[in-house]
Order: structure tokens, then C-alpha cells, then sequence
């Protein structure tokens, strides 16, 4: 019998061998190359006939198709599969999770009232929301390697309704009885800063000029004092120069833009960490006081000057009082993001951390570490790990990816792991998605926000919304414990029992449906 039971674990180890492979495999080859497709323009035009050019007329060459390069390619036809299950096995879901897959565009349409009429709004919707992404910056412009022009490929930037020298013109070519170059722009005009003699500039303070000279090191010389000024306001695109000397004809393209203004928070000097000035700690509750005294008297035990600031929806709202708490009163039942954005929106300090009103720090709630990584590295926000009374301790690291999918929508792909480690910090790893406790760059957080729609479950929903916006990560080493959840029917409360009806339902499965449908544009997404 027990020669019968090592057989047959050994066929489980070796069966999950095979299954790991199989996906380790499939999954280095499943990442893509973004062709994304632009909104089309008459300068666009010019340069995808430029490309045309520069690559047409070979077609008598033969080639071969390497196909393992070849399925990365983007083709604009995302699929929504789940894996199939390969082996039936005791606990095979629990070692080798399948892929899931959930048809966004057939749960939400199938139960409207007006599926055509709301797909047309979902695509006017997009078409305006690329019409304002659109920048001519994202368009490729090709320098032919024989070109004689000398130009910027990029890098080059005015403020709006300013004037800035551009940089490295050129003009390379054997010896002519006249050298002549011509810019033409959209957005601005051209003039010089200074005349060079034997040079004729034609077209100053104009969007067309042409300069010209019977000496080559001349206009090379004038061309070092052109200058663009931008005349039509816009706070963030950019203008297509089209530089053009005899046969040739080259783009390049100039940002338009207002910098950045600096986000500084003044800390104080300090040779250590000073956390209550560095960070605020952030949490929303909903009738559990019990749960939520616990949680600030652990607080205060490690951090007892650190703020925190409470968001609450209760119906009868009870007193929240000491030094360092600021308690926020919201209409019933609001929800669980209205709230995460109210307490967050009250932060004034560099770093917020969000923490579950059930959670209790300990020894092991190190916050230092997580404003070390935030200090020294790029990321924005930085995850701990959250340690169940059972002793079992969970990151909930996953990474997210769309894939681009044509008319229909786009593919969100959502599978547990993380990217890669982070140097000089163990334990540490980069993430696209987290567990419910994290410190994040605050003004980050609330660049992104909260969907107030998602009012009893939501979690992912964040961090999909901040793909692109957030570099996240996540350290292991950095732990908050999780009060029980353990009840027995008898014990519980009226309150316990009022706070299980509101938390627990299905209610907004259809709402997430639809947010993710039309609000993220999604047709389906997978999950493991």
C-alpha cells in the first residue's frame, strides 16, 4: 500500500513537472511588439509614403519568415481562450491554476437594453479619447542614411507661444553653385537670430522659409541660428517640421508643452527616516469600530505621532478620537472607493499608506523599508505582504498586460507573478498589481484615483487603471497581520451580521461588467 501511494505521488510531481514546463514555455513566447495603429493625418500620410519609398524596390529579393519572431508581431485580433484542462488530478487546480476567460462584451451587451446603441457610444467615445491622445511625436519618421540633411530625430522642446534655437540643422553635399534648404511647420513660424553674410533668408516670422547660399559652410553657419516660435496654444502636442532640400525630404518633430511643475514636500533635513512627517496612513471603515480601535492602537504602539485618516460611512457614525487621527464622516453606505478617495484626498504628506481597517501592525510592519525603496528608486507605489492568523502570508503580486484587439475592444490579460527582482533590495520585486497594503507617491495615487462606482468589491480595478501611470512593486519582508474572520453563526453581532449583508454580494459583478466593457474599452479578459 505504501509503495502504492509513493508511485503515485511520484506520477503527480512528474505529470506537474510536465504541466510547469509547458507553461514556462508558452509563456516566453507570448509577449508582443506594439504596432499600434494612429489616428490618420495629411503629415502622417507624407511619412508613411516616405517609409513606402525607403523600403519599396526589392521586391525580386526572396525572403524567409522566422516564425518565432513572426507570432510576436501584434495582428489587432486579441482571442479570448481559457486553458483547457489538461489532466484530471487531485488538487491540480490548486498546484497548476488554468487560465480563466470572461467574454466582457457578451456578459454586458447580452443584458442591455440597447446593445448597438451602446456599442456606437463606446466607439464615439474612443474615437474622441484618441483624437485628444493623438501627437504627431508618436508618428515614425525614418532618416534615410544617404540623406544630406542634418536635423533632430528628438529631444526637442518649446513652451507654448515661445521661441527656442533648433539644434543640429545641417546641410551635407558635394559642391554646388547654390545650396538651398526650406523648413515648413504647422503650429509656429520660423525666423533667425542673426544673419550670416552671402545667405538669403526668405520667409521670417512665417510658417515657410527658405534659405540659401553659394557657400556651403555659410548656411550651415545661419542654420545654427534658426529659431522656431510656437504660435497656436495648446498645453501638450507637438509640431512636424518638414525640412526639404533639392530631392530630399525629411520630418522631424518639435513637443509643445508646458514642463512639469515639481511636486517638493518639505520633510525637514533629517540623517533617519522621520515617517510621521514622511507619511500618512489612510484607511476606510464601515461599522467595524472594534476592528479599527485595534488597528490604531497597534499603530500607535510602533509610529504613535504618524497621522491617520479615516473614512467612514457608517450609518450611526461613532466617535473616532486622540492626537494624529483625522476622521471624515461620509453619506451611508457611499462605498468602499468613494471612501479610499476621501481619506487619500485629505493626505498632505510625501507617501500614503493604505491600510484595511482589519489589519494590525507588528514588529514586522516596517515602514521604513518601504520609504527606503520609495526614496531610491523609481517606483511609484510599493507593496507589503499581509499575514492571515493561520500563519500563511500573501503578496498578491500579479502582472496585467492588454492586448490590442481591433473594433471589438481590447484583451486584459491579469496572471499571478511578478516581472523581476529589484536590485540592492531583497525580497523586493517589480509588479503591476499588489496586496490591499501599500505605500504609494501620494499625488501618484491621486493622479489615478478610485472608481466611486466599485462601492463593495474592488481591488484590481485600481491597478488596472493605473497601467502606465504607476511603476509598482512589491517587498515580502515588510508584514501586517489580518485580525480573524473567524465567527461562528452563533457568536455574531447584529453588527457583524449588517456588515456581512452590505460587504458580501454579487450586486456589482454586472457594474464591473460594464466598467470594464465601455469605461476600459475591454471585450474580455483572462485570468489565472
Amino acid at each position: 500500500m505504501r509503495n502504492t501511494c509513493r508511485k503515485f505521488l511520484g506520477l503527480i510531481f512528474i505529470v506537474g513537472g510536465l504541466i510547469a514546463l509547458f507553461r514556462t514555455l508558452s509563456h516566453e513566447t507570448s509577449s508582443g511588439v506594439d504596432l499600434r495603429q494612429r489616428h490618420g493625418s495629411s503629415v502622417k500620410k507624407l511619412l508613411a509614403e516616405q517609409i513606402e519609398d525607403i523600403t519599396s524596390g526589392y521586391d525580386d529579393i526572396s525572403f524567409l519568415i522566422k516564425d518565432q519572431v513572426a507570432r510576436q508581431l501584434t495582428q489587432n485580433t486579441c482571442v479570448c481562450l481559457a486553458e483547457k484542462e489538461m489532466f484530471q488530478l487531485p488538487f491540480s487546480n490548486l498546484l497548476f491554476p488554468r487560465v480563466w476567460a470572461h467574454k466582457l462584451d457578451i456578459a454586458f451587451l447580452e443584458s442591455h437594453p440597447d446593445p448597438e446603441g451602446v456599442k456606437l457610444h463606446r466607439a464615439q467615445e474612443y474615437s474622441k479619447l484618441q483624437i485628444r491622445s493623438y501627437s504627431p511625436a508618436d508618428v515614425p519618421i525614418v532618416a534615410q542614411a544617404n540623406n544630406p540633411l542634418q536635423y533632430p530625430t528628438q529631444g526637442v522642446e518649446v513652451r507654448p507661444l515661445k521661441t527656442i534655437i533648433i539644434p543640429g540643422l545641417g546641410l551635407k553635399e558635394g559642391k554646388k553653385s547654390k545650396h538651398t534648404v526650406s523648413l515648413t511647420a504647422t503650429l509656429g513660424t520660423f525666423d533667425v537670430a542673426a544673419t550670416v553674410d552671402s545667405v538669403s533668408v526668405k520667409g521670417e516670422g512665417e510658417k515657410h522659409m527658405i534659405l540659401s547660399s553659394p557657400v556651403l559652410s555659410a548656411l550651415n553657419r545661419q542654420l545654427q541660428f534658426v529659431t522656431y516660435r510656437n504660435t497656436v496654444f495648446h498645453p501638450k502636442t507637438a509640431d512636424t517640421v518638414e525640412f526639404v532640400t533639392d530631392g530630399h525630404r525629411s520630418f522631424f518633430t518639435i513637443k509643445v508643452g508646458h514642463g512639469s511643475i515639481p511636486r517638493l514636500y518639505n520633510t525637514g533635513h533629517q540623517k533617519e527616516y522621520n515617517i510621521s512627517a514622511l507619511v500618512t496612513i489612510a484607511t476606510k471603515t464601515f461599522l467595524r469600530y472594534d476592528k479599527l480601535k485595534d488597528l490604531i492602537n497597534s499603530i500607535r504602539q510602533y509610529y504613535p505621532n504618524i497621522t491617520i485618516v479615516i473614512a467612514d460611512d457608517s450609518e450611526h457614525p461613532e466617535p473616532v478620537k486622540g492626537p494624529h487621527i483625522e476622521h471624515y464622516i461620509m453619506p451611508f453606505g457611499k462605498g468602499w472607493f468613494a471612501g479610499r478617495n476621501l481619506a487619500v484626498s485629505q493626505v498632505i504628506t510625501k507617501y500614503v499608506l493604505w491600510v484595511d481597517d482589519d489589519f494590525i501592525f507588528s514588529p514586522n510592519t516596517k515602514l521604513e523599508k518601504l520609504v527606503d525603496i520609495l526614496e531610491k528608486t523609481s517606483l511609484d507605489l510599493v507593496g507589503g505582504a499581509v499575514r492571515e492568523v493561520t500563519g500563511y502570508t500573501a503578496t498578491y503580486r500579479h502582472t496585467i498586460s492588454v492586448e490590442e484587439g481591433g473594433e471589438e475592444g481590447d484583451c486584459l490579460h491579469i496572471r499571478k507573478g511578478y516581472h523581476h527582482e529589484i536590485e540592492e533590495f531583497p525580497n523586493c520585486v517589480v509588479a503591476d498589481a499588489v496586496i490591499n497594503f501599500f505605500m504609494g507617491r501620494t499625488y501618484k495615487v491621486q493622479q489615478v484615483g478610485f472608481n466611486p462606482r466599485l462601492a463593495r468589491k474592488a481591488h484590481l480595478e485600481f491597478f488596472i487603471d493605473a497601467l502606465g501611470s504607476l511603476h509598482i512593486g512589491s517587498c515580502s519582508d515588510v508584514i501586517v497581520n489580518h485580525a480573524s474572520k473567524i465567527k461562528l453563526p452563533w457568536g455574531e453581532t447584529d453588527t457583524q451580521k449588517a456588515y456581512k449583508k452590505f460587504r458580501y454580494t454579487n450586486v456589482e459583478d454586472s457594474l464591473k461588467n460594464e466598467d470594464f466593457y465601455f469605461k476600459n474599452r475591454f471585450q474580455c479578459m483572462t485570468s489565472n
